[in-house]
C-alpha cells in the first residue's frame, strides 16, 4: 500500500525577470507575470517515505525549505524519515529544496536520502560555467559534493514501486515517473505535464526545450494515464495536483475527477 501527497510549496507571480514572488493562491499575477505554483509530492510506501521534486528552497522571494518541512511534520514526518527524493528535472523550482543555507552556510534538506536524478542531466549541469547565477552555481556544486547522489537509468530502476523514463521535450533529459503498487498507480511527469488545463490543449510552448517534443509526450502521456488508470500528479496545478481521467470525446477531448488525496 502506497499514499501519494501533493506538499503545496506556494503559488507564484514570475515576471521576465524570472523572480517568484509570492502571491494568494486565488489572486491573479502581476501584469504580464505567469501565474505558477509548486506541488512537491510526498510518497509513503512500505519501504521508504519518498520525495518528487522538493520545491524552490530559497531562491524564491522570502521563500526557504521551512514549508516543506512543516507539511512533513503534518505527516509526522521529518526530513531525516525521507529516504530517496526524485527529480523530474534539474530546473531550481523543481530541486532548490535540496538544500538551504539559512545562516549562510549549506545544508542537505534530506540527508540521510538517495538522489535520483537523471546521468546525462546532472553532467551537463555540473559542466556548465554557470547554473543560473552564483547562488544556485554553489548550491547544485554543494549538493553534487555532499549528496548521496544515484542515477535513473531507464533500464536500471531505483527501487520496487518507482520506475523513470527518459521522455526529453521540456529538457533534454526530463523523465516520467510512475509509481505502482498492486492496483495503484501514479504518473508524474514535471513540466511535460504540469497542469489540468494542459490536458486537452494541443499546443508548442516556447520555455520547453523541444517544443514538438512535448507536445508529442503530453499527448502520449494523457493516453497512457486515460488507458492504465494512473492517477496524474501535477506539479504545477494550483489547486487540485492530484487527478485521473475519466471518460473521453473526441468532441469534448479527456473528463477530469479531481482528487483530495490519494485515497480517492
Amino acid at each position: 500500500m502506497i499514499s501519494v501527497h501533493p506538499l503545496y510549496d506556494g503559488t507564484f507571480s514570475v515576471g521576465l525577470d524570472k523572480k517568484f514572488n509570492p502571491i494568494k493562491r486565488d489572486a491573479s499575477p502581476a501584469k504580464g507575470a505567469l501565474k505558477i505554483s509548486l506541488n512537491p509530492f510526498l510518497i509513503k510506501a512500505e519501504k521508504g517515505n519518498y520525495i518528487i521534486d522538493p520545491g524552490i528552497g530559497s531562491f524564491g522571494v522570502d521563500t526557504n525549505t521551512e514549508t516543506l518541512k512543516k507539511h512533513l511534520a503534518e505527516h509526522q514526518l521529518k526530513t531525516d524519515d525521507i529516504t530517496d527524493v526524485f527529480a523530474s528535472h534539474l530546473h531550481y523550482d523543481h530541486i532548490g529544496g535540496l538544500a538551504d543555507n539559512p545562516k549562510g552556510k549549506w545544508q542537505l534538506t534530506f540527508s540521510k536520502a538517495k538522489l535520483w536524478v537523471s546521468r546525462q542531466g546532472w553532467h551537463k549541469v555540473m559542466n556548465m560555467e554557470e547554473y543560473y547565477d552564483d547562488e544556485k552555481t554553489e548550491f547544485i556544486h554543494f549538493v553534487d559534493e555532499n549528496a548521496d547522489l544515484h542515477f535513473l537509468e531507464d533500464e536500471n530502476q531505483p527501487c520496487e514501486c518507482v520506475k523513470s523514463k527518459t521522455i526529453g521535450g521540456h529538457t533534454q533529459y526530463s523523465q516520467l515517473l510512475t509509481i505502482k503498487k498492486d492496483d495503484q498507480k501514479y504518473l508524474m511527469a514535471g513540466d511535460v505535464l504540469a497542469t489540468q488545463s494542459e490536458v486537452n490543449r494541443k499546443f508548442e510552448a516556447k520555455y520547453d526545450r523541444n517544443p514538438k517534443t512535448s507536445m508529442q509526450m503530453r499527448e502520449k502521456i494523457t493516453k497512457k494515464a486515460y488507458e492504465e488508470h494512473f492517477v496524474i500528479m501535477a506539479y504545477h496545478e494550483t489547486f487540485h495536483p492530484l487527478f485521473k481521467l475519466t471518460d473521453y470525446s473526441e468532441r469534448a477531448g479527456y473528463s477530469i475527477a479531481n482528487l483530495t488525496n490519494e485515497s480517492e
